[in-house]
């Protein structure tokens, strides 16, 4: 049971190093509603007057656009939610929607839900997980259901993350009528829902909930905010965070976490175990909205919308973080910050450095023509491994961003589009490319011919349109691509 009780918990003690942030100013005046922030920059809002908008890695506004295969034109914005590396959840005032790739589109299963999503979460396993005013919904395979305990459903949910829980991971985590409860799978479409146990001063309540992502350095961890004070919860049980204020708001997304406190904006880093307090920043008049993988969080500060990073750090393209790469070979590339050029970029794998050039910044190089190569990574162990793009400038800085990914060479089993990947299609695919608004990919043929775009969309998670597609049929689609596209 949640403990109302006066025990102490070991505490941390953060010695936070200053640093002077970089800011980017975005041209939307966000509202302050939940917002997605995409790891590669950018991210989707809802301004003030309800539009949505998409903008960029430097503030601007990006294209995003009704596709025109809707049944419906969405209405006023009201907020927005993660669903995968690059997609969004969109709840308008006329339902739910999905944005992706610059398109806003309607997914099947929007009618099955109303209004009233509080929270949302993608969990390893490509499953996303949708906090409702009528309950908890997994979405996989495009299809909804509802996790209920004894029949009932879990209303009340205002906080979800993932993390580990009773040293299994990856387990659900959620704040419910000021309970701190989690739920553990056991079994296929089984799962152990309980309170969890933590000990909380008398009259301290819930406030929120963050969760940090595993990595080659540590495992994932779920925080807690309280009305008086931050609590996470480390291998060896709950620890309080002690920080000279109370404080106020916490957002996490992969190894980051930040922290507003009423005179302090804190960050901390997980796979450097390290704090930093932002400097020159009126938390005054700050909110924190969201946060990506790469340690930038965007926020409120007065009347405008920035955008806070450590420093200058480049985003890393075609490798996202948490992906599975079953190819041999891949494009990646590396995105600079808007501003100051760097004197050098360097790709950072396996203990091989690989210096990179512009404009492309391509890990593999590029062709005469200036069209990036992929990189090979035959000869790296099955596993996780990090790749680091690292950014070195005239005045002795530098800014990394590492981003884990799990290598999974391709096995000997032979696939093919009759008996592997056709089902996938009439399953996942066929309802918007067959007859619907989407490309014709209904025969092996059309597949074939556009390999390198089916490949890229599955293994982002942009396509299927209607929800993430479980990491083991993207796992089979490269497969059967890298294996020779076998009919």
């Amino acid at each position: 049971m949640l403990a109302a009780c006066e025990p102490s918990l070991p505490q941390d003690t953060p010695k936070p190093e200053a640093f002077q942030p970089a800011r980017v100013t975005a041209q939307a005046e966000v509202a302050p509603s939940p917002g997605f922030a995409d790891q590669t920059g950018g991210g989707i809002f809802v301004t003030a007057a309800g539009e949505l908008v998409r903008l960029r890695l430097d503030g601007t506004k990006a294209p995003l656009e009704n596709h025109p295969g809707n049944p419906i034109t969405p209405g006023r914005g009201r907020a927005v939610f993660r669903m995968g590396p690059g997609s969004a959840l969109v709840e308008a005032d006329n339902g739910l929607f999905m944005a992706q790739s610059g398109w806003i589109i309607a997914p099947p299963w929007r009618d099955a839900l109303s209004l009233g999503l509080s929270a949302s979460v993608v969990t390893p396993d490509g499953a996303a997980w949708l906090a409702h005013a009528s309950g908890l919904f997994q979405l996989r395979d495009g299809a909804l259901s509802q996790l209920k305990v004894d029949g009932q459903p879990l209303v009340g949910i205002s906080s979800l993350v993932v993390a580990p829980a009773e040293r299994v991971s990856p387990a659900l985590w959620f704040i419910r009528e000021d309970k701190l409860w989690n739920a553990i799978q056991t079994a296929a479409g089984a799962w152990q829902v309980r309170q969890a146990q933590v000990s909380l001063h008398k009259g301290e309540t819930l406030v929120g909930l963050a969760g940090l992502g595993e990595s080659e350095k540590g495992a994932g961890e779920a925080w807690l905010l309280t009305s008086e004070r931050l609590l996470r919860n480390a291998a060896d049980g709950w620890r309080e965070v002690a920080l000279e204020e109370t404080p106020e708001q916490v957002v996490a997304a992969g190894r980051f976490l930040w922290v507003k406190t009423g005179d302090g904006l804190f960050l901390y880093d997980a796979d450097k175990d390290a704090w930093g307090q932002a400097s020159g920043v009126d938390t005054g008049s700050l909110r924190l909205l969201t946060a990506d993988e790469s340690g930038c969080v965007w926020a409120q500060l007065g009347t405008e919308t920035v955008a806070l990073s450590r420093g200058p750090v480049p985003r890393v393209l075609g490798l996202h973080e948490g992906m599975r790469v079953v190819e041999d070979s891949l494009v990646v590339r590396a995105r600079v910050a808007p501003g100051n050029a760097p004197e050098s970029v360097t790709f950072q794998v396996a203990g091989v450095d690989v210096p990179v050039s512009g404009p492309a910044f391509s890990l593999g190089g590029v062709e005469a023509d200036g069209t990036p190569k992929a990189y090979s990574f035959d000869g790296l162990g099955p596993g996780v491994h990090t790749l680091s793009a690292v950014a070195r400038y005239a005045d002795g800085t530098e800014a990394r961003r590492a981003v884990s990914f799990s290598y999974q060479p391709v096995s000997s089993s032979v696939l093919g589009w009759n008996k592997d990947i056709r089902p996938i299609h009439v399953a996942r695919c066929a309802k918007c490319h067959d007859s619907g608004p989407g490309r014709q990919l209904s025969t092996y043929q059309q597949w074939k011919d556009n390999l390198p775009l089916i490949i890229a969309a599955v293994r982002d998670q942009r396509m299927p349109a209607d929800g993430p597609l479980d990491p083991q049929l993207i796992s089979v689609i490269q497969r059967w691509a890298t294996a020779g596209a076998n009919p």
